[in-house]
């Protein structure tokens, strides 16, 4: 056997016992994690996780995917806890305490803290009979199936079984509170999620390059000029987009262009999109339509023109 087809055992073996601890993990959830959601719904104030060793940085990461999710959450190491900030726990807060063994002596402090305060106490280890199970209001208990290491040494299908467990908290809660895609963009404004998560309004012009049904087009030229969009937008009265012209449309009208007026020119019911829309989809219309840019209309307020969004603002943004 060659050291490369040894190193993919050992992988795959670690894989399909860690998807196995998973399936046991699924089979085995009970209402106990139905309360612990109620618990951590009914909270007033935020959810306080904690955790020590893998566990404490496990517990940073359901911390976090809570607090992406709309459920306001923080990590407190026990052992600063213990120096003081236990003071970041208060009445109704819910703590969320992590160990795999359920006897991490760190954690004493703010267990005994929640309890003479009487501020709800979720406990999640693999030892029902431990003493932070015991403590506990709620027990979230994970399978008991050793590590993938063979020796029980590795923290590894307890760890995967311990942020499974998080997630899955995280989905219910944000489920039950439909919290949506553009939610998300809220709490992720910046990276490749934050620009996928745009919305057009984030992205478009509202200088927008407009004139009026009946100018001419030595005036319409001017601000198509001004304005570097290639495009100007042809309003009525009521500022509602009757059409457009383009860098196209100059050159099918260049007999006699400066004689005539925009509405001679301009290509009628343009292509719109709404501000509320996301900009991948506009993207996805100016790639498939072969087109630079889009109007912004609010079918709302009229058919009135907004704004206009540009394919390179959204390449600016990561998208495309």
């Amino acid at each position: 056997m060659t050291e490369t087809e040894s190193f993919l055992i050992t992988a795959r073996q670690v894989v399909t016992d860690e998807a196995r601890a998973l399936d046991v993990l699924a089979d085995g959830l009970d209402e106990n994690f139905a309360e612990a959601v109620q618990m951590i719904l009914s909270a007033t104030g935020r959810i306080i996780v904690s955790g020590i060793g893998k566990s404490g940085h496990i517990g940073h990461k359901i911390a976090a995917t809570l607090a992406s999710t709309g459920t306001p959450a923080y990590f407190v190491h026990p052992a600063e806890a213990s120096h003081g900030d236990l003071g970041m726990v208060s009445k109704g807060d819910v703590v969320l305490a992590i160990s795999n063994s359920g006897e991490a002596p760190e954690l004493v402090n703010l267990l005994t803290f929640t309890r003479r305060f009487g501020i709800p106490l979720i406990g999640l280890s693999s030892k029902p009979e431990s003493t932070l199970m015991k403590q506990a209001d709620v027990q979230l208990l994970i399978p008991s199936l050793g590590e993938a290491c063979g020796y029980g040494m590795v923290p590894s299908i307890s760890t995967t079984l311990t942020l499974a467990m998080g997630d899955a908290l995280a989905i219910a809660l944000m489920k039950y509170r439909d919290f949506q895609p553009a939610n998300f963009r809220d709490f992720h404004p910046g990276g490749k999620l934050g620009a996928q998560l745009s919305k057009v309004r984030d992205l478009m012009h509202a200088d927008t390059p407009i004139v009026s049904a009946g100018t001419p087009m030595s005036d319409a030229l001017i601000v198509m000029s001004q304005k570097s969009f290639g495009v100007v937008g042809v309003v009525d009265g009521e500022d509602r987009l009757l059409g457009i012209v383009t860098d196209g449309d100059l050159r099918r009208n260049m007999d006699g262009l400066l004689e005539k007026d925009v509405e001679k020119v301009m290509t009628s019911n343009p292509l719109t999109i709404s501000p509320n829309a996301m900009a991948e989809e506009a993207v996805a219309i100016m790639n498939d339509r072969k087109i630079t840019s889009l109007f912004v209309v609010d079918p709302e307020e009229h058919g009135q023109a907004q704004g206009l969004l540009h394919i390179h603002d959204c390449l600016r943004a990561g998208l495309g």
